[in-house]
């Protein structure tokens, strides 16, 4: 069973890309205390992730903040060398900090992963997004099977 609205996020350790090396992020301090719209992505330089997930969150940075949403914040099953390559090409900076599950782990916690072993791809992280407030989830839009559409920054944005 998939995480639910109320409950809080599963402890868990993301990666993030720093000037000094991959640094360690804990699911708990990372959420605690402020309200974090996060966002799930297949995969980092993928088509859809690419050309609308992604963009889309960083083009309505400042409306989801101007809602009360403290960071940003796009997790995938990839390493935060890809996830820190993706987000630099896509002009993330200072508007979505990009989290690496490279193990899938936090992805399996949340019971929200999909197989996409028929395009080589393994398991993976499926297509959502989230409002957390103090390690609880507010709200979560998790999308059908190659869908794009409850999970996007506009939709969030209308349900703030």
């Amino acid at each position: 069973m998939s995480i639910q609205v109320g409950d809080r996020l599963p402890k868990a350790t993301l990666v993030k890309a720093t000037a000094d090396g991959p640094q360690p992020v804990d699911s708990e301090d990372y959420f605690k205390g402020r309200r974090i719209a996060l966002f799930s992505v297949p995969g980092a330089f993928t088509p859809t992730c690419s050309a609308r997930h992604l963009p889309g969150f960083v083009d309505k940075a400042d409306d989801l903040k101007a809602k009360g949403v403290d960071e940003i914040a796009c997790v995938a099953v990839n390493d935060a060398f890809v996830m820190q390559a993706w987000g630099e090409s896509a002009g993330v900076a200072g508007k979505v900090t990009m989290l690496a599950d490279g193990n899938g782990d936090f992805a399996k916690a949340l019971g929200l992963v999909m197989d996409g072993a028929k395009f080589g791809m393994g398991l993976r992280g499926s297509r959502w997004s989230a409002v957390i407030d103090d390690g609880v989830v507010q709200q979560l839009n998790v999308e059908e099977p190659g869908a794009f559409n409850v999970s996007s920054a506009d939709y969030m944005l209308e349900r703030l």
